[in-house]
């Protein structure tokens, strides 16, 4: 403690917050609440339930960024009394306050500082997150769930609702496929980042003869569907299939085909939705979900359209993105930022925070590179 050199680090606290301020253009947010509070305040507001949750949720965000800025630059003015006062009067408990609060502060910075890196177009809808076995049978199976319960912790630990739209369970163990929303703003360009092809290597719980298994799961990440998108699905281009939904192992949780599958012909997506009571929920659900999908195919088509024009055709992906590793040693590592840390149990317990912050930064740098 008597070796941080506070006046230098309040000094670098208040050039971070001002950076941050400039990006955020503080004036334009507060007429940005101003007039989303006026349309709140509209008598006929609730005529339409569904554009009147998008005005308030949008508000309520609005006004918790200004908030949030502004409660950060209370806590550096605080911080620097603090340290005054602990210097001043050689108190030793002030002067410990004033470092675990300057740790706080710096960690509520780089989360605002990530925050304003999410410019693209889809950045701050919410997020449907898709997670498939892939290659490895049943630890596939089981890695498929082991992967959702840590994005479901992880948003959990945010304070973010979620909804388990669709889960196809395996055989044996683990998850065919399994489909959520995350319901906050920029759910979608935070969790992006994590889309890709994921390794896990361990000594397979399922093989009686101990031998490490690897095995893949496949991570998408697509934006939420807004009623102000113009997406239009002729009923001609669409298949319907309904069937029973099922639990666990085949066990059947529902004695009606309520659960609705839904194919795009011209394109082969396929949508499945079984976690609704009723199939017009479900339906209401897959569609939804579909729409999203054909939303950002369609981004991605022109995107890849553009880049061919500009003769640039190299993926920013790869097939592999991040391995897990608990056998012969224990780490979690992103092949993109080279980001790692060994303790995997809290990784898929939710605290995956570093990845997706390292996952932010490493993709601004790549569109600006292309730029």
């Amino acid at each position: 403690m008597a070796n941080i050199d506070f006046s230098a680090e309040i000094r670098a606290l208040r050039a971070t917050y001002e950076s941050i301020e400039r990006v955020t253009d503080v004036e334009a947010l507060k007429e940005d609440i101003a007039e989303l509070s006026e349309r709140a305040g509209e008598p006929d507001l609730w005529d339409d339930p569904s554009a009147a949750q998008k005005i308030t949720s949008r508000l309520s965000h609005r006004q918790s960024e200004l908030e949030r800025l502004t409660n950060l630059a209370a806590r550096i003015d605080d911080l620097e009394v603090l340290v005054e006062l602990g210097q001043d009067e050689d108190d030793a408990d002030s002067m410990g306050e004033a470092a675990a609060e300057l740790e706080s502060i710096k960690k509520a910075l780089k989360d605002l500082e990530v925050v304003t890196l999410l410019s693209g177009e889809y950045d701050e809808r919410e997020a449907v997150v898709s997670i498939r076995a892939g290659a490895g049978g049943v630890d596939a199976a089981d890695f498929a769930e082991m992967l959702m319960r840590m994005y479901l912790r992880w948003a959990e630990r945010h304070g973010y609702p979620t909804t388990v739209m669709d889960t196809s369970y395996a055989e044996e163990a683990g998850l065919k496929s399994a489909t959520f929303e995350v319901k906050a703003p920029y759910a979608y360009g935070t969790l992006s980042v994590e889309a890709g092809t994921h390794r896990l290597v361990r000594i397979s719980p399922f093989d009686n003869q101990g031998r490490r298994q690897t095995s893949f799961a496949a991570v998408e990440v697509i934006p939420l569907i807004e009623q102000t998108d113009s997406i239009e699905i002729p009923d001609n281009e669409i298949r319907v299939d309904v069937f029973r939904s099922s639990g666990p192992g085949g066990q059947s949780v529902n004695t009606t085909d309520s659960a609705v599958r839904l194919t795009h012909i011209p394109t082969g997506t396929v949508v499945s939705m079984q976690n609704e009571k009723s199939q017009l929920q479900n339906r209401a659900a897959a569609m939804r979900v579909l729409q999203s999908r054909l939303l950002l195919l369609k981004k991605e088509q022109e995107d890849a359209e553009k880049k061919a024009l500009a003769g640039d055709v190299k993926a920013s992906w790869g097939d592999q993105m991040r391995s897990y590793v608990l056998n012969p040693y224990q780490m979690v590592k992103d092949l993109r930022t080279e980001h790692e840390v060994g303790n995997t149990a809290a990784v898929f317990d939710g605290e995956i925070d570093d990845f997706i912050d390292a996952g932010i930064r490493w993709r601004t740098d790549n569109r600006n590179a292309e730029k």
